[in-house]
């Protein structure tokens, strides 16, 4: 194979607002340190500044990963996201999702199993989730976790501060370097005696890094992939420290839609492993199962990724979004209620993590439960008293449901969600020998949306307005986890909010008031939403009230909020 550098680094004034001067994007807020670096590279271009730690990870060896990568893979992820689009179109004429009869004979043999936990990756009864700058990282490394989700994905805004500075505390960590210290002065380090196993989460297929351009070999010219940049770097510069480590390197795989999108993750796995000379089944892979899509095709995903899989989690919120998101223009009997009453509970919901539980532990995998929203509050002891409570009860479900370990968004929730499942597990790192097979669930079961019963209030709308603004003000600053309320918002939850105001404006959906929800009142509760924002120098809200707009009252349905908000703003 072909490793030869193929570009160079160049030093050019800091002063300078971008490399690229027809760049967009905002400018990074670091100060000047008096140089930058200019990244020459005929394939994989850097249209972002580029400061002299950043030039540590986009190594002219790094880059010629990256550009190998879209060389073989860049086509096939345009190929699948172009069958997506075919797939909402035929959901929408009416074709319901099913199980898949070509792939029966994946479901129905008993015989294969995934190659289950790599070392370190054994026990997950609680794992933190939140974004990798460094003082959440660090925060994180220290919280006493089994697993720490490094998330470059919903938890994170991708502005190129973010994306970049998050590959330089893993790497740092790695090596050794993690520190941080405030402007108020407060200095940071890691110092738990025993670190959580870091699993990575890379962007989604359908998100660009648009400060990186790639240029084919016939001399076609597009943004590079989101996902193959932050899974490039990060396996790039620390898969050969984590296995000396015995921790890695493991990923965890956002927003799938299909076997075919998994077995393109198992191809680059593959590539990958040989690429850097390591063994084929190092990589570990969980697949979070958060499209209604994903859920009838578990086994497949399973079994093309089973070579490097670990296992499956039960990403709720996102699961969610993409119930209201595929079913939006479906009709009446597919209309969603309030956010807060579509519980893990709910018939169809539980239907989803039942199957999922029992998929997992009939292939030898992992179950990981999802996020509860609720967090405490250091200042509101009542609030906190709360939260305890509903993550206990959360967690509790999921432990005696079968889930082998769970998510958490706080350090304060650690100790409360380990009681509940250390109370099931004991002494035995998961429970994947508990097999379900008392569960069965249909398709219909999995389509059963009514069964969620509940209704639709002002307050419901009020509410999502609400959230959906102030996190998409957040995210625009380059916040991508958010405490609204007492709840912590990312990406997945603001869109929730989002659709479900375009589903019922587009349903003329009735309020259990009495209120139509069209135009008139949506404009009227989005005013009220705007005049108690918490207005600040240097705040969002005109752009965040604009975002919001597009994704949630135009015609035209896009199917991620991130990225038109992206594109445009960051």
């Amino acid at each position: 194979m072909n490793t030869t550098p193929t570009s160079t680094l160049e030093r050019t004034d800091a002063t300078q607002a971008s490399v690229n001067p027809e760049a967009s994007g905002t400018p990074d807020p670091r100060p000047a340190t008096g140089s930058s670096f200019q990244i020459i590279q005929p394939r994989m271009e850097v249209t972002a500044e580029v400061f002299p730690e950043d030039a540590e990870i986009l190594t002219p060896e790094a880059l010629q990963f990256l550009a190998e990568l879209h060389d073989r893979f860049a086509g096939t992820r345009h190929d699948l996201l172009a069958a997506r689009l075919q797939g909402r179109v035929d959901v929408a004429n009416g074709r319901d999702p099913k199980f898949l009869p070509e792939t029966a004979f994946i479901r129905d043999d008993a015989s294969w199993r995934v190659a289950g936990p790599g070392p370190g990756l054994e026990d997950r009864r609680v794992e933190i989730t939140g974004p990798t700058d460094r003082k959440m990282a660090i925060n994180a490394l220290n919280s006493g976790a089994k697993v720490w989700l490094a998330d470059q994905e919903d938890a994170t805004s991708p502005t190129w501060e973010n994306v970049i500075g998050g590959q330089r505390s893993l790497y740092d960590f790695l090596h050794g370097e993690l520190t941080y210290t405030s402007p108020e002065g407060k200095h940071y380090a890691v110092t738990a005696s025993e670190t959580p196993t870091i699993v990575m989460r890379p962007r989604g297929w359908h998100l660009v890094e648009k400060h990186m351009r790639f240029h084919d070999r016939s001399g076609r010219d597009m943004n590079a992939s989101g996902s193959l940049v932050d899974f490039g770097l990060y396996f790039f510069h620390n898969a050969k420290a984590l296995i000396a480590a015995g921790r890695g390197p493991y990923f965890y795989l956002p927003k799938l839609e299909s076997h075919r999108e998994a077995k393109l993750w198992n191809d680059i796995f593959t590539f990958a492993e040989e690429y850097v000379g390591i063994e084929h089944g190092t990589i570990r892979a969980t697949v979070l199962i958060e499209t209604i899509q994903a859920a009838f095709e578990m086994d497949e995903i399973l079994f093309e990724l089973r070579d490097h899989c670990a296992g499956l989690n039960a990403g709720r919120w996102d699961y969610i979004f993409s119930i209201v998101k595929t079913f939006r223009s479906r009709g009446r009997r597919w209309v969603t209620p309030d956010r807060k009453t579509i519980t893990m509970t709910v018939p169809f919901m539980r239907a989803y993590t039942e199957l999922l539980v029992q998929t997992c532990h009939k292939r030898g995998a992992h179950a990981i439960g999802g996020m509860s929203a609720f967090i405490p509050n250091r200042r509101d002891p009542e609030v906190t008293e709360a939260a305890l409570a509903a993550v206990s009860a959360d967690k509790r479900r999921e432990a005696t449901d079968g889930f082998d370990g769970t998510w958490v968004a706080h350090p304060d929730l650690i100790p409360t969600a380990r009681a509940e499942f250390d109370a099931v597990l004991g002494d035995r790192p998961n429970q994947v020998d508990r097999r379900r097979d008392d569960v069965e669930v249909t398709a219909a079961d999995l389509l059963d949306i009514p069964s969620a019963g509940g209704e639709v209030t002002e307050q419901g709308v009020r509410d999502n307005i609400s959230i959906g603004i102030r996190y998409i003000e957040s995210w625009l600053r380059g916040t991508g986890a958010a405490a609204i309320d007492n709840l912590m918002e990312d990406a997945a939850t603001a869109e929730i909010s989002r659709s479900q105001i375009w589903q019922w404006l587009h349903d003329n959906t009735v309020t259990a008031e009495g209120t139509r929800i069209d135009q008139t009142f949506i404009v009227g509760a989005m005013g009220d939403a705007v005049r108690g924002l918490p207005r600040f120098e240097g705040d969002r809200f005109d752009d965040a009230i604009q975002v919001f707009r597009t994704v949630a009252l135009e015609p035209e349905f896009p199917t991620f909020l991130t990225v038109g908000a992206y594109a445009r703003f960051l």
